[in-house]
Order: C-alpha cells, then sequence, then structure tokens
C-alpha cells in the first residue's frame, strides 16, 4: 500500500468538525501553501503532497485541501472529470454532516445560504445532493 493510500483505523468527524489538515497528516500526505497561478490547488502523487493556494481564505483552504485529499484517497494520477467528479463526493461527504444539513435545512432551506452555513461551495453542496439521490 502505497503512502498516499495508507489508512487509519481512526475515523473522522464530519461537517464543520471535520479537520482536512489533520487527515491529511493521518494519511501521511504532506500540505504545503504557496501561491498557485491557475489552481486553487494540485494533487502531486509522485511527492505525495498537496500543495494549496496561499492567498485564499482559511474557510476556502479547508475546502480545497478536503477535494485533494479525494484524489489522494482515490490515487487518482490525473484530472480526468471522473476524478474530479470522486474528489468532489470524498470532499462533500467529509465537510457536510447529514445531521447538519437536516437541522439547517429545517430553518433555512435556500441552497444560497446552506452552502454558506455549511462553509462548503456550491459544487461541493451539488456532489453531496447528487450523490444522495
Amino acid at each position: 500500500m502505497t503512502q498516499s493510500t495508507k489508512r487509519t483505523n481512526r475515523t473522522h468527524p464530519k461537517g464543520r468538525a471535520y479537520d482536512p489538515w489533520e487527515h491529511a497528516d493521518d494519511l501521511g500526505v504532506r500540505v504545503f501553501t504557496q501561491r498557485l497561478r491557475t489552481a486553487h490547488g494540485l494533487w502531486l502523487p509522485d511527492q505525495n503532497a498537496i500543495l494549496v493556494h496561499s492567498q485564499l481564505r482559511v474557510a476556502h483552504q479547508r475546502t480545497v485541501l478536503a477535494h485533494e485529499l479525494g484524489h489522494a484517497v482515490h490515487a487518482h494520477s490525473d484530472d480526468r472529470p471522473k476524478h474530479e467528479r470522486q474528489a468532489d463526493r470524498f470532499a462533500a461527504h467529509n465537510l457536510i454532516c447529514p445531521t447538519e444539513l437536516e437541522e439547517l435545512y429545517e430553518w433555512c432551506p435556500d441552497e444560497g445560504r446552506l452552502v454558506d452555513e455549511l462553509g462548503v461551495t456550491t459544487r461541493l453542496f451539488q456532489a453531496y445532493v447528487l450523490s444522495a439521490v
């Protein structure tokens, strides 16, 4: 088993309590922040590392890192559309807790506000919803 697919017995909380930096550490994936010209994040499988754009707000870095961890966990070596969807689903299922979503939906069924409250992007929210059907 390669380092990028190494798994620990530890389970990670879902939703707002999910910490992708801690998850990366548990997987043995190194995370670096630096200025990136054309991307928000990059999975570098040969280095078992993820680059996250340093100029993003921390909340956005969190969603980017969760997405890039999806590439690491699935051992992707390219960014074909199928792999992007898998990484989105991985991120969405870690960043969104079903219980939190249910509770928020009771008082706010508006997708835009749900996205803001959950701290995810619209794309990740839609990936979560589409994978639930």
